[in-house]
């Protein structure tokens, strides 16, 4: 009997343990968190992530001859490449193009050059013939024309008609002897520009020939100084490797950066542009070196926006200047960017969830239960300026309490700056977005026109 009662008072306690404990754990779930108004310095920033790049850099590139007019190739692509990152000098191999569209290029520019060369051959020796035979009947007519010239002194003896047929004899071959020198001359210079012409054709396929082996001696790019190759990053944001493919119009290959001044080229969105000036300072943070920090100043924002590949979004480029010069910092890598847009001095803040908003009246909830009115200010990521109806230290509430129906409304003289403010906002706001549609609309006329 003693040992059913003591196995239930043990029951019993065990239950009120477990009472307690989950009581006073959900009631500690339940209750709201208070916080303070903090003072302090505030700043309001544009996170933005970028990626690091070399502010100069010289560019690895393939044949210039690939641009010359002879050479009709719009894509030669990549067949060996050295790893990314690679520490090069002047003259290092960096890469190997392929070679196989040229050298079919050449084969049959070495069919073209025979065929132009009997070519040339043959005309060669059909102008000589014909000069030749134009030669021999010149000869011919003149030694035909001294013979007419004698007949015509032999007939003074003749009647008067045989002496005219004599004369009219010499004048015709007199003119057939000049028509035909006129004709010489005129087939000598067919003869000459017959000549010229395949000249011209089979210099022109000698030249294209020598062009092309000129540029096939340079598909093996190599490093025109020391450094670090890198890919280079096609428009697409792509980088070029084995099997990528140059062109006449983009012949590089890689790049050697100068890596003693990095950049952070990133990207803002069209909501925060407006906010992002040259000049700003900028918190630089590496992804690969979370324990490194670094200092920028905005170099650059771009004018005219663009829509990155596989996505909707409208963004501007923004370049930032890294300050200090680190040997570990390397193009690529992933920076997290902190834009500094603005800063306040010994101002009142609190956490944004603190504040709420009904019929465009902002107030806090009070500890001392007072549903307060307090005019806001600037925000950024995670807290709020208070202008005016708090204090520093005061206790608010960061969510809605659950009485909050009982909170006491104070404050109430703020309410009219409070809407005044509300609409001189909403009066900027709809004066940018009219401007905005009217530069689109101006941009759309001059498109048009």
């Amino acid at each position: 009997m003693k040992k059913k009662i003591a196995i239930g008072s043990a029951i019993v306690i065990v239950v009120i343990i477990i009472v307690v404990i989950f009581g006073s754990k959900g009631s500690k779930t339940a209750r709201p968190q208070i916080t303070s108004v903090l003072r302090g310095d505030f700043e309001i920033m544009v996170p933005v992530t970028g990626e690091l790049q070399a502010q100069s850099s010289e560019m690895i590139t393939g044949p210039d001859g690939l641009r010359g007019r002879s050479i009709r190739f719009s894509e030669i692509k990549i067949q060996d490449l050295i790893p990314e990152g690679t520490v090069v000098d002047s003259g290092d191999y960096v890469a190997t193009l392929d070679r196989s569209a040229l050298s079919n290029r050449v084969k049959e520019i070495d069919d073209e050059l025979e065929k132009s060369q009997q070519q040339y051959i043959k005309t060669q020796l059909d102008t000589t013939l014909q000069l030749r035979s134009l030669r021999d009947n010149l000869i011919n007519l003149k030694f035909d024309m001294e013979e007419k010239k004698i007949v015509l002194e032999q007939s003074i003896y003749e009647p008067p008609a045989t002496q005219r047929q004599a004369q009219i004899n010499l004048e015709k071959a007199e003119r057939a002897y000049k028509q035909e020198q006129h004709n010489y001359k005129i087939k000598k210079e067919q003869a000459e520009a017959s000549m010229r012409e395949v000249a011209i054709n089979l210099a022109r396929q000698e030249r294209e020939k020598q062009d092309m082996l000129n540029v096939l001696s340079q598909f093996e790019v190599r490093a025109p100084k020391s450094g670090m190759v890198i890919y280079h990053r096609e428009w697409g944001g792509q980088k070029r490797k084995v099997g990528s493919s140059i062109s006449p119009w983009d012949l590089n290959v890689a790049t050697l950066p100068d890596l003693s001044v990095m950049i952070s080229k990133t990207y803002v969105n069209e909501i925060d542009v407006s906010k992002v000036k040259k000049g700003q300072e900028v918190r630089i943070g590496v992804d690969a070196f979370p324990e490194k920090k670094y200092t920028g100043k905005i170099t650059d924002v771009a004018n005219i926006g663009e829509q990155l590949p596989n996505t909707d979004a409208k963004v501007f480029e923004v370049l930032i200047r890294v300050n200090e010069h680190d040997d570990i910092l390397r193009p690529s890598m992933t920076t997290s960017n902190q834009i500094l847009i603005n800063r306040y001095n010994n101002v009142l803040y609190i956490p944004l969830e603190s504040l709420h908003t009904a019929d465009s009246i902002t107030f806090v909830y009070t500890e001392k239960g007072n549903k307060r009115v307090v005019l806001s200010g600037d925000m950024n990521e995670n807290y709020i300026i208070i202008e005016k109806g708090l204090d520093e230290g005061d206790k608010i509430y960061l969510s809605i309490p659950e009485d909050a129906d009982d909170f006491k409304l104070s404050g109430e003289d703020l309410i009219n700056e409070v809407k005044q403010r509300v609409r001189q906002k909403h009066m900027v706001d709809s004066t940018v977005v009219e401007q905005d549609v009217v530069v689109k609309d101006e941009k759309q006329r001059r498109r048009k026109n």
